[in-house]
């Protein structure tokens, strides 16, 4: 076995002469184990966050869109978008036509997006989790209705019960211009509200309609924004994603929701590092209690050291020796640490023992914690490849302090 090693788990382990050693030993551990638990802790609320974060755009966002690479309109009238409409991996299929338009209620107004889309495209299933008031469907027998945003329905003040009156919507006709009767340089057109949008704040200011009311309202009866839709359980998106963009060609582009809202996914993992890192500079400190304790040891053990020496040992013998020292108590440290942060985060992902403040949130009761074994292993590389660097140097040294000590002597 190992010499050095086992040097070091005997002093380790053994009791020193100076009881303040054996202190500062523990406190050493102990800063290691808090460190190593609270990036452990940290990492898996962050991996919580993010997951609630994008399981809630995702609701939103559909799996894959397609729009045109220049422009604002497209044809969607070609033989690989119709084909794509039959395909059997297409779970929802609908073309959108997306502008914004003025939104007139009462004696209030606001200036929204509207977005058509084809009414038999909306899933109940999604409707049941996105839907704060009202119903999720856009049409009611004949009578034509709009799902709302947040913004939208509190901006105009539309109460969703027992309401007879209807929103007016307002668009610009394309080249004309009446100076004598401005009214009727726009397309007016009049639609019931029919239910309202869980608050989400890239989709608040929309106003959903059948895609047949947005093509009246904005005068585009041959054109459309985007084309979106959800694939079937099983299928591969990537693989799907990439074999269309092939048969589009160049002049249409598909993206997945990661490429829809780019900015929100590079937020969400950007702000997850910035945190990890600074808190590991934090932790750098607590790790520099096991210099300390070194110090103190190699201090402690010098006639052990003496006779080490007179038996053939070298410095590099002793070095080593203090370096496993540091080492070992930075993987008894963090091992306890990630045990005790995987207890936590099982704990309060089953219990919430930590909840949201009344009122502070209402989409969940306690903070959500998802815990990876690759952040396990990230921890304890992290936390026992400084531990080792800082055992390394502060063992060289003391060894060096050791040896002008006798040489004084």
């Amino acid at each position: 076995m190992n010499l050095p090693f086992l040097f070091a788990k005997r002093y380790l382990f053994s009791k020193k002469s100076v009881n303040a050693i054996n202190i500062i030993s523990s406190i050493s551990v102990i800063g290691v184990m808090v460190s190593s638990a609270a990036l452990i802790i940290l990492l898996s609320s962050f991996n919580g966050m993010e997951q609630l974060i994008l399981s809630m755009y995702s609701k939103f966002a559909p799996e894959l869109k397609i729009e045109p690479k220049t422009g604002k309109l497209f044809d969607p009238e070609n033989i690989v978008l119709n084909n794509l409409k039959k395909d059997s991996n297409v779970l929802h299929y609908t073309e959108v036509l997306q502008e914004k338009v003025l939104l007139q209620y009462a004696n209030r107004q606001f200036i929204a997006n509207i977005k058509g889309v084809s009414p038999e495209s909306l899933s109940k299933k999604l409707g049941e989790n996105i839907i704060v008031n009202g119903e999720y469907q856009l049409m009611r027998d004949s009578t034509v209705l709009a799902v709302l945003g947040a913004s939208v329905q509190a901006n105009l003040g539309i109460p969703m019960q027992n309401s007879d009156e209807k929103i007016q919507v307002y668009s610009p006709r394309k080249g004309v211009r009446n100076l004598s009767n401005p009214a009727e340089e726009f397309n007016i057109r009049s639609i019931n509200p029919g239910g309202v949008l869980r608050y989400q704040q890239d989709f608040d200011n929309l106003i959903i309609t059948p895609i047949s009311f947005a093509k009246e309202v904005l005068g585009e009866y041959n054109r459309v924004s985007s084309i979106e839709f959800y694939l079937q359980d099983g299928v591969d998106v990537k693989l799907f994603e990439q074999t269309l963009q092939q048969k589009l060609g160049s002049n249409l582009v598909v993206k997945n929701r990661e490429e829809q809202n780019p900015t929100l996914y590079k937020n969400v993992r950007v702000e997850r590092w910035v945190v990890f890192f600074i808190l590991t500079l934090i932790s750098v400190i607590a790790i520099f209690n096991i210099v300390g304790s070194l110090t103190m040891l190699v201090l402690d053990k010098q006639k052990d050291m003496t006779i080490l020496k007179s038996l053939g040992g070298d410095n590099n013998l002793i070095q080593r020796i203090f370096f496993f020292e540091g080492l070992m108590i930075a993987v008894i440290g963090c091992v306890l640490g990630l045990l005790i942060g995987g207890l936590f985060n099982y704990i309060q992902s089953t219990y919430g023992l930590i909840r949201v403040e009344d009122g502070a949130n209402t989409i969940i009761d306690s903070y959500p914690m998802v815990s990876s074994w690759t952040d396990y292993i990230l921890v304890f590389i992290t936390i026992t490849g400084i531990s080792g660097l800082v055992s390394y140097f502060s063992a060289r040294v003391s060894v060096k302090e050791l040896n002008k000590l006798k040489t004084t002597d």
